[in-house]
């Protein structure tokens, strides 16, 4: 089945794709919209900038959209890109957000395409395992939740930030994979991908008890064989 992927750059679409393209599904490309606000209900909003890159990356072709990131108008500026596709589905990384599935569910079935959730439902802890067992390289990019702290910004998950995030999700309910809009964060590597992203500068921005890490620059360096 030929599909597209919404891919942000963010753990959880970038684990979809290499669930799909491990289930020998063909992907022909990566679908990214990129929000004018920060507060977009629907998509994801810190570094799209480098879906370029990162769709060099994976090597995969990268289709693009902007919207104003309004609440239901983003939904139809996604189906309007998505109509312009060939394929038969589309993949999204979609956990535990009905506001989110259920919306892309209705534009898939609006343009008679299949919409394929690998992750959906799937426990958050496991998924965050997985992605260490996998030797995913991420960064989290942005934060936006009671209990987080500057400090996050350009932290790597690892075992301990997972054990961080469990606690977390403890004491202050929030969502352990970010489904809520808690964190955003980057992969930079992982086993599929062709080229890894290495980052250049950073600039911080904070503001009272939320922030994000802009990337100004970054590159793909060639991975050893």
């Amino acid at each position: 089945m030929k599909v597209a992927v919404l891919a942000t750059g963010g753990k959880d679409s970038t684990l979809a794709l290499y669930k799909v393209l491990r289930a020998n599904y063909e992907v022909e490309c990566l679908v990214s919209m990129v929000p004018l606000r920060e507060d977009s209900w629907m998509f994801h909003y810190p570094n799209m900038h480098l879906m370029d890159l990162f769709a060099e990356a994976v090597g995969l072709p990268l289709v693009k959209g902007e919207t104003s990131g309004a609440k239901e108008v983003e939904v139809e500026d996604l189906k309007r890109l998505v109509a312009e596709l060939h394929v038969e589905g589309l993949v999204c990384g979609a956990i535990a957000s009905t506001y989110q599935k259920t919306r892309i569910e209705e534009v898939c079935k609006q343009l008679k395409l299949k919409c394929i959730a690998p992750l959906w439902q799937q426990d958050p802890y496991k998924i965050l395992r997985e992605i260490l067992d996998l030797n995913f390289e991420v960064i989290i990019t942005g934060v936006y939740a009671y209990g987080f702290s500057k400090n996050w910004l350009g932290k790597r998950i690892d075992i301990e930030t997972v054990e961080a995030l469990v606690d977390l999700n403890r004491r202050f309910g929030v969502s352990m994979v970010g489904e809520g809009g808690e964190y955003e964060t980057l992969v930079l590597d992982g086993l599929f991908f062709k080229k890894k992203l290495k980052i250049i500068e950073t600039e911080t921005f904070w503001k009272g008890q939320s922030g994000y890490l802009l990337i100004k620059k970054a590159k793909l360096e060639d991975k050893p064989k």
